[in-house]
């Protein structure tokens, strides 16, 4: 079969990596791909962005792709499984309904709100003098998110008034983040370890992958700003059995139910973003609608099943009947970055000495 992976990351070459092991897969295109994925057997970048849709779906026909596997937020929260899926192409992930849960940062902590999912306690603006005055009410540290997609780099974490003022000043001016900080969720600074739980699920059924652990500030020693993660690893320690019961029946069940009840429903990959208090109370940061990364590349690295037939059965509503054998051995992966990331930086630079 021939299989389309959307993207151009570190994850998208993982999914191309492990897709390229299945011997029912001939070809494996990658849009718009990488140095890395134009390098792995059966593997083939094609030159259309993950934005284009459009051009994505002529893609599909004229190549008689099978399977569409989505792997970056933009295009799910575009719709690109809503405009598959009407032209009869199979297709991997949330619809645009579902997928707001993350192109709003707003919506997803009203919807946790609704529906009694564990979440810091929040406020969410669009005015600037509203955001100041609540910022003047709270103790710091605070954390000040853009609701809009960003990258998973719309997070400040500000230690004192000033921080929390000039990050909702500069989201909600357009000047930091554009558009996705035109609305900002301002809310309670946690303490605790993050861990990163996510499943496939078809709508009903869950299937959790293996648990890991990311790294969101930039510097050694957890300093530095917020970026999209600076390496994982898995599995994570701090999700025991225990904890991983709790999640599962406490956020994620309850967060598939919740989306299909308010007419949302929910298939794909599910990625919540946690924060596991000092007392073992697990508790949501955000979601994603897409595997992570760096995650991706640690689960994909440890999972023994094949991808495509748990994918398959997810789309055909028999998740249940699957299950995923896991490498019991760790792995790990660390992100180089161009120096001033996640600012302004420069792009292209060549990597050498590897």
């Amino acid at each position: 079969m021939k299989i389309l992976v959307v993207g151009g990351g570190g994850r998208e070459h993982a999914l191309a990596w492990k897709i390229a092991h299945s011997p029912r897969v001939e070809r494996v295109y990658v849009a718009p791909g990488n140095a890395g994925t134009a390098q792995e057997p059966k593997a083939k970048n094609i030159d259309i962005a993950a934005e284009d849709i459009d051009a994505l779906l002529r893609f599909a026909h004229q190549e008689h792709i099978e399977l569409t596997i989505v792997g970056p937020e933009a295009p799910l929260v575009a719709g690109i499984v809503d405009v598959f899926e009407e032209a009869g192409r199979k297709c991997f992930g949330p619809h645009q309904k579902a997928a707001i849960l993350e192109g709003s940062k707003s919506f997803a902590k009203s919807f946790m709100k609704r529906h009694g999912i564990p979440t810091a306690p929040y406020a969410s603006f669009t005015n600037l003098d509203q955001a100041i005055a609540y910022i003047d009410s709270q103790d710091p540290p605070l954390v000040v998110k853009a609701s809009g997609l960003a990258a998973g780099k719309g997070v400040v974490i500000a230690h004192d008034r000033g921080a929390a003022v000039q990050a909702a000043r500069e989201m909600l001016s357009g000047t930091a983040f554009g558009a996705a900080g035109r609305e900002i969720v301002i809310e309670q600074f946690l303490q605790g370890e993050e861990a990163s739980f996510i499943i496939v699920t078809d709508g009903v059924h869950v299937l959790p992958l293996a648990s890991t652990q990311d790294h969101k500030a930039r510097d050694e020693g957890d300093r530095g700003p917020n970026t999209g993660g600076m390496g994982a690893y898995s599995p994570a320690s701090v999700i025991t059995p225990e904890i991983h019961d709790r999640i599962l029946h406490e956020i994620i069940l309850p967060t598939i139910r919740g989306m299909a009840k308010e007419g949302r429903p929910y298939q794909g990959f599910l990625y919540a973003g946690l924060m596991i208090r000092p007392n073992g109370v697990p508790v949501v940061l955000e979601y994603n609608c897409r595997l992570g990364d760096p995650e991706a590349q640690s689960i994909l690295m440890r999972l023994k099943s094949g991808v495509v037939e748990i994918l398959e059965a997810s789309l055909e509503g028999k998740l249940h009947a699957n299950h995923a054998d896991w490498d019991p051995r760790a792995a790990l992966g660390v992100v180089l970055t161009a120096a001033g990331y996640p600012g302004n930086y420069c792009k292209g630079a060549v990597i050498s000495g590897l």
